[in-house]
C-alpha cells in the first residue's frame, strides 16, 4: 500500500506547486515578469539588502528590463517615480532605454528626471560603463540639453547642489547652448570661469555680494535667497542659521533638524561633529557657552511641521516622517519631536479603510532588521524593514481599531496594540518584537487552529520564509491559506513584500494581490484591493495604465 502520508487526499482545489526558491532557500513562486520588475524597481534602492547585495540587485533589475518589452519598462519607471518616490531604479530604467528605444526614452526621461538628483543619477548611470558603455552619446546628449534649457535660473541654482557628477561637470560634458547673456553668464559662473558681473543674474550677484560681505567681517549680512545648500560651507553666524530654518520649506525644515541643532539654531552651542559635511560656527555667539532655546522659533517650526494643509501639500512620505523621527539628534527640541509625530500621523488620513475583519500580520524576523532601503556607505537609513512592517500595521490599525495585529517570526506574538496610542508609539513596541528565523505559514496556521474569521490578510514582509519549506508541492502558506479560505469564502489576502526579492509564498491570483514597495502607493493599491475593485494582478495593470 502506498504510503498514506505522502499521497493522503487533499481537500479544495489542487494547489500549484512551488517553482523556485526563495533567498532564504525555501520553496516559493516565482513572480511573472513584469510583476518581478516592478517589486525590484519599487522595493530596490541598489544597497545591499539581508540576502543579496547591491550588484545582485542590480543584476536582477536589468535581467528582469530585458524580458520585458521597452514600453512595460518605461512606464515601471513612471510609476516608480511618480508613485513610489523611487530615486535611483528609475534613473537606471531611463538610462538602459537610451540604448534600446530613444522614443521611448526621451518620453520616459520627460517624466522622471524631475531635479538636479535625478539628472546626476541618470548622467552617471550612462557614463559608468555597467550598461555597455561610457559616454552619454548623441541622443542622450539632446536630453539633458532640452532639459537644461527647460529650467529656470532659479531651479538650476537648486539643481546645481550636489555632486559626482555636479551639474557644472553635466554642463562641460553635454555643452548647452545658452539661450539668452544671462543664461551663458551663468554656466560661465558654474564653471568658475571670469564672467561680467553686470550679466549674472540677481540670485548669483546676491550670493557673491554675500560672500563678499563675510569675507569683509559682516556677520550681520542679508541672507540671500538661495538654496541654503549654497551656504553651508560659509562662515554663518547663529542668527543667520536661525534666519535659514525660519525660511525653509517644510521639506528642507523636516530633512535638515539636525543641520540646525548642530548649528546652535535650537540654543545650544554648536559641537564638533566629524561627520558634518561642513564646519560648525557659532558665529558671534562663540565663547558664549549655552543658550537658551528661542521658544518663539522653536513654536514657529513646529506649527509649520505640524501643519495640515502644508503637509498634504508637500506630498508627504510617511516613511521619510519616521526615519527622519528615528535619526533626529537629541538636541533637536522634544516639541519638534512631538510636531513630526504629528505630522506622521496628519500625513496618514488618506490611508484607505480597510473595512470589516482585517489581520494585520508583520514579520519581525531577524532578516527583518535590515535597512529597509539597504545597507548603503554614507546613505544607510534608520528604518529597518521591521519599522515599516509595523508602520503600515499601526496605520491600519489607527484607521480601522477592529484590525487584529499578529506578529511573527518562529513563533506567533498576538500583540494588543491599543489603536489610539501614536503610530510611533505602536511601531517602536513592534520593532522590539522578535528576532527568530521567519516561518510566513505560522500566523494562518494559528488563525486556522482557532477556526478564526476575516476578510482580509495582510502579510508585511520580505516573503523570505525557509522554517516551513517542503521538498516538493505547495508552499505551507498557500495551503494554510486554502483553509482559512474555505471557512471565509470572501476573504482576501495582500502579501506585501518589502524588499527586491522576486518571489512569493503564494500566487497571485482574485483573491491573492502580490505587490512590493514601501511608498503611499502601497496604501492606495492594498484599499482598492480590499474593497474588491480589481483583482491580485492589478498592480501590473496599474503600471500599465501610465501614460508615456
Amino acid at each position: 500500500m502506498a504510503n498514506k502520508q505522502l499521497f493522503a487526499s487533499s481537500r479544495g482545489r489542487l494547489l500549484p506547486a512551488a517553482d523556485t526558491v526563495n533567498e532564504a532557500g525555501g520553496l516559493a513562486y516565482a513572480l511573472p515578469p513584469k510583476a518581478a520588475l516592478a517589486q525590484l524597481v519599487m522595493t530596490g534602492s541598489l544597497g545591499n539588502a539581508f540576502y543579496v547585495d547591491a550588484q545582485a540587485q542590480l543584476a536582477a533589475l536589468l535581467d528582469g528590463a530585458q524580458r520585458v518589452e521597452p514600453l512595460y519598462v518605461a512606464q515601471t519607471a513612471v510609476f516608480a517615480r511618480r508613485h513610489g518616490y523611487m530615486k535611483d531604479t528609475p534613473a537606471v530604467l531611463v538610462a538602459l532605454l537610451t540604448l534600446v528605444s530613444p522614443d521611448l526614452s526621451r518620453r520616459a526621461f520627460e517624466q522622471v528626471i524631475d531635479n538636479g538628483r535625478m539628472l546626476r543619477n541618470f548622467v552617471q548611470v550612462l557614463r559608468s560603463g555597467v550598461l555597455g558603455r561610457k559616454s552619454l552619446g548623441t541622443a542622450p546628449k539632446r536630453l539633458v540639453q532640452r532639459w537644461l534649457d527647460g529650467r529656470t535660473v532659479a531651479q538650476l541654482m537648486n539643481d546645481a547642489v550636489g555632486q559626482s557628477p555636479s551639474l557644472a561637470d553635466i554642463i562641460k560634458m553635454v555643452h548647452p547652448r545658452p539661450v539668452n547673456l544671462e543664461r551663458e553668464a551663468f554656466y560661465g559662473w558654474l564653471l568658475g570661469r571670469t564672467v561680467a558681473t553686470e550679466q549674472l543674474p540677481e540670485q548669483v550677484r546676491a550670493y557673491e555680494s554675500f560672500k563678499a560681505a563675510l569675507a569683509a567681517g559682516d556677520q550681520e549680512a542679508a541672507l540671500p535667497a538661495v538654496n541654503f545648500q549654497w551656504l553651508t560651507a560659509l562662515p554663518l553666524g547663529r542668527a543667520q542659521w536661525i534666519e535659514i530654518a525660519r525660511r525653509a520649506s517644510w521639506q528642507t525644515l523636516r530633512m535638515n533638524l539636525n543641520t540646525y541643532a548642530r548649528h546652535g539654531v535650537f540654543g545650544e552651542q554648536p559641537r564638533a561633529n566629524a561627520l558634518s559635511q561642513t564646519p560648525a560656527h557659532s558665529g558671534s555667539g562663540a565663547g558664549s557657552g549655552v543658550t537658551e532655546p528661542p521658544a518663539d522659533l522653536i513654536r514657529e517650526l513646529a506649527a509649520k511641521l505640524r501643519d495640515a494643509e502644508t503637509i498634504r501639500r508637500a506630498r508627504v512620505f510617511p516613511f521619510q516622517l519616521l526615519a527622519t523621527w528615528r535619526a533626529l539628534d537629541q538636541r533637536v527640541p522634544v516639541e519638534l519631536r512631538e510636531a513630526l509625530q504629528d505630522a506622521l500621523e496628519i500625513a496618514l488620513e488618506n490611508v484607505p479603510v480597510p473595512a470589516g475583519k482585517v489581520y494585520v500580520l508583520p514579520d519581525v524576523s531577524g532578516s527583518m532588521g535590515a535597512p529597509v532601503t539597504g545597507w548603503r556607505q554614507g546613505a544607510t537609513s534608520k528604518v529597518t524593514c521591521r519599522d515599516a512592517a509595523a508602520l503600515i500595521a499601526s496605520a491600519i490599525l489607527r484607521r480601522n481599531p477592529s484590525a487584529e495585529v499578529i506578529a511573527f517570526d518562529d513563533q506567533v506574538w498576538p500583540l494588543a496594540l491599543n489603536p489610539r496610542d501614536s503610530v510611533t508609539t505602536n511601531t517602536e513596541l513592534l520593532a522590539r518584537t522578535g528576532g527568530g528565523g521567519t516561518n510566513t505559514s505560522l500566523p494562518l496556521a494559528w488563525l486556522n487552529a482557532r477556526q478564526a474569521r476575516g476578510d482580509l490578510v495582510v502579510y508585511c514582509s520580505d516573503n523570505a520564509s525557509w522554517m516551513d519549506s517542503r521538498p516538493v508541492g505547495a508552499t505551507e502558506t498557500l495551503r494554510q491559506w486554502e483553509a482559512f479560505r474555505a471557512r471565509n469564502p470572501a476573504a482576501r489576502l495582500v502579501c506585501l513584500d518589502l524588499q527586491p526579492y522576486a518571489g512569493s509564498q503564494a500566487v497571485s491570483r482574485a483573491d491573492i494581490l502580490n505587490i512590493g514597495g514601501f511608498s503611499d502607493a502601497v496604501f492606495e493599491v492594498l484599499g482598492r484591493f480590499a474593497r474588491g475593485e480589481h483583482n491580485g494582478e492589478h498592480w501590473v495593470a496599474a503600471i500599465e495604465a501610465v501614460e508615456v
